[in-house]
């Protein structure tokens, strides 16, 4: 128990105290003869000097009552502790801590002063912590424009929510000198927090301790945050900020990758997965980012390769930037792996704050729901004349997309790649739907190779977490051509495929003009098990354009013309999908958000599942 006076220290008569009792008498008695032992062995010194005052102690000798205390940390000479310190935190002792150790070598040290060496050495381990690799790491981390861990989690987080986690841990090595080159928290900040006060579990890589690198230790705690957001239903934020394995440490810090790496399978579809890069991530880090759900990137300050530009000039020859091999730029508008480029830390966190709010905490909580502000039958008369007459006009199906949800707010992920189809977050109602629409505004709204990987995911973790899809269509079919069909045009556009039909949220799917082909069926179609599906009064449902279905069917006749005409008469329209019940309704434009709405509210009792099984086999 702590103790509270002087009279605690040299107390007239023995406590009552438990710890005071006959078993505490046996305790001493051992310390004592082990003491001795010791003794035996040191020689003098201070552990002589304790074996001496232990065998005249009264405690042993008429069981009555010494405030003597044996401790460890009290056989150390004052120099031993000092470098047992310096061993462990790399910070000096504060001058109240140095002091308490001048008596350590001749006289042993009370409850009271061990009491309060330790709070010194926690308060001093604690201020190690929250510097880091040191003030000069600091200063050149704010000079490249970048904040450090802990004041991104700061702006991540509500103010006063975050709770760290293993603040003390070391790395373990003893290798290349490592063993004196130790510092708390071990570059990577853990923990959990409250972004708009829904829980979060977080890390944060610090490269102002071995530039971020990931050590065993390192390692493990990244995945108990994984491990507590699994157990208790919430999202995971990793923000990195990495130079990759620390080398020093060789296969102990890849099989922690290992560890992290099976954690991101283990929750995918349970506990979003969000990776914010914000700085370098390079070999085997990458992977961790490419299995969480949602990746994002900082302009100019983040990079993502498997190997680097030295790598890649010496095996291909190519001299080529980091930026340009790996930059936000490039992963946001080329390769696909990321889904939004930031324009800065600050820019980042802020969107960050904003894109968690439309996510659902696990599968198994509801999405989210707020207040809704906007009226369901606001006027949309605009909608009547948005659609081109001329099918080959192309117009902004964002622009719809936002007059049609909530507020007109619309989250896009991945507006820079596969530009043909768009993916992004709304709310109806006050309540998180994904919505999928093909752009005709780039190449006239085909489905090709990138579109269609890119859409095939978004459904996917929209079907996991429950969140209902609304699908806008206006296909004019596949992207022809050699790249496309070398390229595995027919797997990839597979993908979509089955993303569509093994989905079991709510599904809704509005035909704003075209639906040809192939396309026609992959974009949520009725036979793809589409709750309602509902058609513009100038859509086109057919297998292809007339133009073309005309030359094929009367090839040889002179009057193409008329031909196409009586294409367009018979098939170019709704009509007809309507009468075999593919179409549940025409609607005018106008109405959309309303029955939208409306079906939306009746299918949040939605219950449907697949057949038992392991799992399918996506053609990946």
């Amino acid at each position: 128990p702590p103790l509270h006076s002087s009279r605690d220290l040299h107390p007239t008569k023995p406590p009552t105290h438990p710890i005071f009792s006959k078993e505490f008498v046996i305790l001493m008695s051992a310390a004592r003869t082990l003491l001795q032992l010791r003794g035996a062995l040191n020689g003098s010194g201070a552990l002589a000097q304790q074996q001496r005052l232990l065998a005249s102690s009264s405690v042993v000798a008429s069981a009555s009552w010494s405030p003597m205390l044996i401790s460890p940390w009290s056989s150390l000479s004052q120099a031993n502790q000092q470098r047992h310190y310096a061993s462990s935190s790399r910070t000096p002792l504060s001058a109240a801590a140095a002091a308490t150790t001048k008596t350590a070598s001749t006289a042993p040290v009370s409850a009271f002063e061990m009491q309060r060496l330790n709070q010194q050495r926690l308060k001093d381990r604690s201020e190690r912590a929250e510097l880091g690799g040191g003030a000069p790491r600091i200063a050149a981390q704010h000079s490249k424009g970048k904040l450090t861990a802990r004041e991104r989690l700061d702006l991540l987080l509500d103010p006063g929510s975050f709770r760290e986690y293993d603040r003390y841990v070391e790395h373990r090595c003893a290798d290349f000198g490592m063993q004196n080159q130790k510092i708390p928290a071990d570059g990577v900040i853990t923990g959990q927090g409250t972004i708009h006060g829904r829980t979060v579990f977080v890390f944060s890589q610090d490269f102002t301790v071995f530039g971020g690198s990931l050590s065993e230790t390192h390692a493990e705690k990244i995945c108990k945050v994984m491990d507590k957001a699994m157990l208790v239903g919430a999202p995971v934020i990793g923000l990195n900020d990495s130079g990759g394995a620390r080398i020093q440490e060789g296969v102990a810090s890849l099989g922690g990758y290992a560890e992290v790496f099976q954690r991101n399978v283990t929750a995918s579809g349970v506990i979003p997965q969000i990776s914010m890069i914000m700085g370098p991530c390079a070999g085997g880090a990458v992977y961790s980012p490419a299995m969480t759900d949602f990746t994002f990137m900082v302009k100019d300050s983040s990079y993502m390769f498997v190997t680097g530009p030295d790598v890649v000039k010496t095996v291909t020859k190519e001299e080529v930037t980091q930026e340009q091999l790996g930059g936000a730029s490039t992963h946001t508008k080329k390769s696909g792996v990321a889904h939004l480029a930031m324009e800065n830390d600050i820019d980042a966190l802020e969107r960050l704050r904003d894109f968690v709010d439309y996510l659902p905490s696990s599968n198994r909580h509801p999405i989210p729901e707020r207040k809704p502000t906007d009226p369901i039958d606001r006027d949309l008369t605009s909608l009547n004349t948005s659609v081109p007459a001329d099918p080959n006009i192309p117009y902004d199906m964002k622009e719809i997309i936002r007059s049609v949800f909530d507020d007109r707010e619309f989250f896009e992920v991945m507006p820079d790649f596969a530009r043909n189809i768009v993916i992004g977050f709304a709310r109806m109602q006050g309540r998180t739907v994904c919505v999928v629409a093909n752009q005709p505004m780039e190449l006239a709204g085909c489905l090709d190779i990138d579109s269609s990987v890119k859409a095939a995911r978004f459904v996917r973790f929209c079907d996991a977490f429950n969140i209902p899809i609304v699908t806008f269509v206006d296909v004019p079919g596949f992207l022809p051509g050699t790249a496309q069909e070398y390229g595995g045009i027919i797997r990839h556009g597979a993908k979509l495929l089955y993303a569509y039909a093994e989905a079991t949220v709510p599904k809704v799917t509005v035909i704003t003009r075209k639906a040809y082909g192939g396309a026609y069926d992959v974009m949520s179609s009725k036979h793809l098990r589409g709750d309602t599906n509902y058609a513009w009064p100038n859509a086109e449902i057919a297998v292809m354009g007339a133009k073309g279905a005309a030359e094929i069917i009367w090839r040889n006749d002179k009057d193409l013309v008329a031909r196409e005409n009586e294409y367009k008469t018979r098939f170019a329209n709704p009509f007809s999908a309507a009468e075999r019940g593919f179409i549940d309704d025409i609607i005018e434009p106008a109405t959309t958000r309303r029955v939208i709405a409306h079906d939306l509210e009746i299918l949040r009792e939605k219950e449907l599942k697949n057949p038992a099984k392991k799992h399918g086999n996506i053609p990946l």
